[in-house]
């Protein structure tokens, strides 16, 4: 098994950075997800580590050694693509056993991988099959195989579950998680799905244009996002923003938007007390948005006024939403709920929860507040 490093490194296609000075350290045995949107480099990242792209400058450890200049097939790591890659006219034996074949391992050996991955995978049943025979999820499963079968020290896993539908690739992130505790080895896992990062991984980290903004534990995450960015591509519905200021009312620190004033949790006064009269971003997660008649106890609530331009029945819950000028928001609520379309209605905002962003050092992406 072994750690994987990114030490400064940077990728350009011609004039175009894919990665900027990207440093991770990830642990042998963790579960690390690269998340983040469309072109933000994070397939990027793990092309650079497989060895299926240069990397322009800094460097890339596999446990000790830097592998910049070692060939991909011996770096010891295996790869799970988004399209499965089986070869069509081979069985699912021939299939999972191909790369040890190549290798030139014993027959007797080859035999004891492939049926013991099939088994951890439960698709010893289908070993005679061909690809064209099989469900979408065993195909993923013959492709996470031919990985298992290596017995490398490093998984990467490109997007996996991208062309699966949405109950199988449910059943397919908990068994990926599974195998993760069963095999015990170091899984790189990219996604643009933050419900598929937030899931599995032991940490995440969220890129954007080729930069690492923050590396941490899903919660740590969800909790104390380090930028606006984070906060907003964490939590699904994304985080509800309105531009503030911080300014006194009735003698303490109050949040005041175009559209409400809420006052400021005693504490984060001193947080916040630098940053009066300044332009902020005030941002609330859906589930921090409650009707009044179900709200928990033991948390400090503040009202805000809405009008209800359409609800969506979840079943366990309900998503309501409003519109103040040209933008959209949305609030989690209890089930039992009972807007209607058009209705003027009081919703509290649950303060504890409260986040601030500081627009005066990055009016694009500003970071939280602490």
């Amino acid at each position: 098994m072994a750690s994987v490093t990114y030490k400064h490194v940077w990728k350009r296609f011609g004039e175009v950075i894919a990665l900027r000075d990207l440093n991770i350290e990830i642990e042998d045995k963790e579960f690390l997800v690269l998340v983040g949107p469309s072109g933000c480099g994070k397939t990027t990242a793990l092309r650079c580590l497989a060895g299926l792209e240069e990397v322009s400058e800094g460097e890339v450890l596999i446990g000790d050694m830097v592998v910049n200049d070692v060939a991909p097939k011996d770096r010891d790591i295996a790869m799970v693509f988004q399209s499965y890659a089986l070869y069509p006219h081979m069985s699912v034996f021939d299939n999972m056993a191909f790369g040890l074949k190549l290798r030139k391992l014993p027959k007797a050996d080859i035999k004891q991988r492939v049926e013991e991955a099939a088994r951890i995978l439960g698709i010893e049943k289908l070993l005679e099959r061909k690809p064209r025979e099989l469900s979408g999820g065993q195909r993923q499963r013959v492709a996470v195989g031919r990985a298992i079968v290596r017995e490398p020290k490093v998984f990467l896993f490109d997007e996996p579950l991208s062309n699966l539908d949405a109950k199988l690739r449910v059943q397919m992130r908990t068994e990926i998680s599974r195998l993760h505790h069963r095999l015990a080895t170091t899984f790189i896992y990219v996604t643009h799905d933050q419900v598929e990062a937030m899931t599995m991984a032991t940490r995440i980290a969220v890129l954007n244009y080729g930069v690492l903004q923050q590396l941490d534990t899903p919660q740590e995450l969800y909790d104390r996002p380090a930028n606006k960015f984070v906060a907003g591509f964490i939590g699904s519905p994304a985080m509800n923003f309105f531009n503030a200021k911080l300014e006194r009312y009735n003698g303490s620190l109050a949040v005041v938007t175009d559209h409400f004033t809420l006052p400021v949790p005693e504490d984060r006064l001193a947080t916040y007390a630098q940053y009066e009269g300044k332009d902020v971003i005030f941002g609330i997660r859906p589930e921090d948005i409650y009707n009044p008649q179900f709200t928990p106890p033991g948390i400090t609530v503040a009202p805000v006024k809405i009008k209800v331009d359409v609800t969506e029945m979840m079943g366990n819950e309900i998503f309501v939403y409003w519109v103040y000028g040209k933008d959209e928001y949305v609030a989690r609520v209890d089930p039992r709920t009972r807007y209607q379309i058009g209705e003027e209605v009081e919703v509290v905002f649950n303060m504890n929860n409260m986040q601030l962003f500081d627009l005066s050092v990055d009016a694009e992406n500003p970071p939280a507040i602490r």
